[in-house]
């Protein structure tokens, strides 16, 4: 199979998670990087941060034409990560792919356990700006060493700290992933020589047509249907990248 191919099939199932879950979408995409189209470690981290911001960034339009985002939330949640990000990438260039690829595993499976738990129904909670701007630190410090949006960690946390309602919060989460991303990537310039677009390209171009038909498939799917589904995957996607790491 090519290597077009292959960042197309990739692309748009990343695509499909972050547009129909809000996140766990690129969770998946640093191993496709690594495991199917050749990038190193560090390599693959720096580019799913670009797919993953301009994917965020598409998807994030038509939630915030459905008035499903916050936008004061979510800027104050994703200021809190900025610093964090920048110095996560900073960081990320100096840590050996082995330990980022442990570690890459260990999120996949909490995104996985995340989308397992069964969801609690929807309630008015006050905001408890301590632990907003400390959810929003750790999720900045995820996204700068590791490459991800983190969705999947910003919907409980805007949920639960933040107190919005399910549907707001997958679209607000999709504004903390925009900025935190670009926070993590204005550090990593480093990190971005040799990058191959040829296949950056067309990875994000399927992401980004994912997402749209995510939203779709949302409103058509049960949504714990999707989370389940979206989990197993991690879980072996997981289990995969450990085993490589200890052979």
């Amino acid at each position: 199979m090519s290597v077009l191919v292959l960042a197309l099939a990739a692309g748009a199932v990343v695509g499909l998670a972050l547009g129909g879950l809000g996140g766990g979408g690129s969770v998946l995409a640093v191993p496709a990087l690594i495991y199917l189209l050749g990038f190193s470690p560090v390599a693959a981290t720096t580019a799913s941060l670009i797919i993953v911001a301009a994917t965020s960034a598409s998807s994030l339009v038509a939630h915030a034409r459905d008035g499903d985002v916050r936008w004061r939330a979510g800027l104050l949640f994703a200021a809190a990560g900025i610093g964090p990000a920048m110095l996560g990438g900073l960081a990320a260039g100096r840590i050996p792919g082995s330990a980022l690829t442990v570690a890459f595993a260990v999120i996949a499976a909490l995104a996985a356990w995340r989308m397992l738990r069964p969801s609690r129904p929807a309630e008015d909670r006050p905001v408890r700006p301590v632990r907003a701007a400390g959810a929003g630190a750790g999720l900045g410090a995820v996204t700068g060493v590791l490459g991800v949006g983190g969705g999947f960690l910003a919907v409980p946390a805007l949920v639960s700290v933040v107190g919005l309602r399910m549907k707001a919060a997958v679209g607000t989460s999709l504004l903390v992933i925009v900025v935190t991303s670009l926070a993590a990537l204005a550090t990593r310039t480093g990190t971005a020589d040799g990058l191959d677009w040829a296949v950056i390209a067309p990875f994000t171009g399927a992401a980004i047509l994912g997402a749209w038909d995510g939203r779709r498939l949302a409103a058509k799917v049960s949504g714990d249907r999707l989370r389940r589904l979206f989990a197993y995957v991690l879980l072996a996607v997981a289990a995969l990248m450990l085993l490589d790491s200890l052979i």
